[in-house]
């Protein structure tokens, strides 16, 4: 029997709305042995004991109104990302350390981190005023990097992950004589995370269906999963983990800890190639379930993030919603609470380029396809005018056939499914084409590379022009250029700016100059011509 009994108050009627049972309620909940009673119990006293708000504060747990009403849920935000170093991290960094005999302290404490728990240790090595090593795989991004420096950390950066880097943090250790501060393999880390479980249902007495937990070693997801079985065991504690880097999952399903020979780096925060021992043990006993999610769904979701919040958070710091929008979706749940813990925002800026291009995928609002029509004069009109009013995102073609021609374009779509339709009317109208969507190499590389040379492309002039950018303003542009003049290459991509711009190919034949510079002249948009640019002339022309 567990030690403690949730007041009434926390507690949901026995046969509430909210709890009302319906098909996806039959689902079964881990079954929470003895051992795993004994194990809640046993952290429950380690949490409820922790030293933790010396560096660290009670966060919001904060709703996601427009995502709730999307998803037909509550969505609430465990804002951890709004803790001093931006990450949960501090919490059991500062618990473990500030428990240490004084004489351990004296002699320093070493750690491996992708950053998060390097500022968690450094910050509380400035509090407690003892030295850190930090051990960072060089994969770090410099944003990290530079704030764990700023704290007074000794920066040692090694290997391509966290794994690498723990390995000579403990060559170190050996041979400095300090103490390592582990980032999760430890009851003493894993008791202050659980604070954050502590927290949430402290701050939300009402019913919860779920908490999303993001899983690298698993250090969170125990300290929270402890918790909760422990005080509202109804709760459900489901871990998420990238398709790249799933050691638990993989784990779990084992029976055993399962080393992975590689993983992902884009959710940095998370990239652990071997889950902790404890972890293991914890995750095992009390978690419920697990959602594994990709790439593209962990941009939307820091989307999603920012349109709710205003917010930027790192992969890893997202991965909680992603796996709620995915676990709706399975389940068809509606009416329910869910709770996703914004873990981190450690976010290097230049990333931001990437996340917004792929965040369109992850939400399924871009279909991209390669599109064959007939190279005569006419037919790229026929084929915008097909597209209709339709959003177009991006629009490549280079004149590369005397018969044919390959365009490729992504266009807006609500859902995946629109992507087959609009395919199927392509066909329809003689356009043959094929389905790039859920196409990687299509989406990371080759969209940037449409164009090069062509012997096609004689009397070519190239020029840059702008337009307003509003629905249909893409075809107003197509419809005012001159009929006689064909069409070599052509890029636009559609950047969410008020204004669209486009390259344009086109060719003008030897006689016509002086009626296309008229063209020009009259033309509603402004433009620069680039057919003298040295990039043109070297990649283009």
């Amino acid at each position: 029997m567990l030690t403690y009994d949730p007041p009434p108050s926390a507690r949901p009627p026995p046969h509430s709305a909210a709890f009302a049972v319906t098909p996806e309620d039959t689902r079964p909940r881990l079954a929470v042995t003895a051992k795993g009673q004994r194990i809640a119990a046993d952290y429950l006293k380690r949490v409820l004991t922790a030293r933790v708000y010396d560096v660290a504060i009670e966060t919001a747990l904060q709703p996601a109104r427009s995502l709730s009403r999307r998803l037909g849920n509550t969505v609430l935000l465990k804002r951890e990302d709004q803790q001093p170093v931006f990450s949960f991290k501090l919490r059991g960094a500062y618990n473990k350390m500030a428990q240490l005999a004084p004489e351990m302290l004296a002699a320093g404490v070493i750690c491996a981190s992708a950053g998060n728990h390097a500022q968690g240790v450094a910050l509380s090595a400035k509090r407690l005023n003892c030295r850190a090593v930090i051990v960072m795989p060089v994969t770090t991004p410099k944003l990290k990097i530079d704030a764990v420096a700023a704290l007074g950390g000794e920066v040692v950066l090694h290997g391509d992950s966290y794994s690498d880097a723990y390995q000579h943090a403990l060559q170190l250790q050996a041979a400095q004589g300090l103490t390592f501060v582990h980032p999760f393999d430890d009851p003493d880390v894993i008791a202050g995370q659980g604070t954050v479980a502590m927290e949430i249902l402290r701050q939300h007495q009402g019913p919860i269906d779920a908490v999303f937990v993001a899983i690298g070693g698993g250090g969170l997801i125990s300290g929270v999963a402890a918790y909760i079985k422990a005080v509202r065991p109804e709760v459900r504690v489901i871990g998420v983990q990238t398709e790249d880097s799933n050691a638990m999952v993989r784990s779990v399903a084992a029976g055993k800890r399962v080393t992975l020979t590689d993983v992902g780096l884009f959710s940095d925060g998370t990239a652990v190639k071997l889950v902790g021992e404890e972890t293991f043990r914890v995750a095992r006993a009390l978690v419920d379930d697990y959602v594994v999610v990709d790439t593209d769904a962990v941009c939307a979701a820091i989307k999603d993030v920012f349109q709710d919040t205003r917010s930027i958070l790192e992969p890893a710091g997202a991965l909680g919603v992603a796996a709620i929008k995915q676990y709706v979706d399975t389940h068809k749940l509606k009416g329910r609470t869910l709770v996703a813990i914004t873990c981190g925002a450690n976010m290097n800026f230049d990333r931001l380029r990437f996340v917004a291009e792929r965040a369109e995928f992850g939400e399924q609002r871009e279909a991209l396809f390669a599109v064959t029509i007939p190279e005569e004069r006419g037919s790229f009109r026929r084929f915008c005018e097909l597209i209709g009013p339709r959003s177009v995102t991006e629009f490549n073609y280079r004149i590369s056939h005397h018969n044919v021609a390959h365009v490729f374009v992504g266009l807006a779509i609500a859902r995946r499914e629109e992507a087959e339709r609009i395919g199927r009317q392509f066909s329809k109208q003689g356009f043959a084409n094929v389905d790039l969507t859920d196409d990687e190499l299509a989406k990371e590389h080759v969209r940037h590379m449409v164009g090069g040379r062509s012997e096609l492309a004689r009397d070519e002039r190239l020029f840059r022009f702008e337009f307003p950018e509003r629905p249909g303003a893409l075809m107003r542009f197509l419809a005012a250029m001159h009929p006689g003049w064909n069409i070599s290459l052509f890029h636009y991509r559609n950047q969410g700016a008020d204004y669209g711009r486009i390259l344009v190919g086109i060719q003008v034949p030897a006689g016509d100059e002086a009626g296309f510079d008229e063209f020009l002249r009259t033309l509603a948009y402004p433009y620069v011509e680039e057919t003298r640019n040295p990039v043109y002339e070297l990649f283009l022309r």
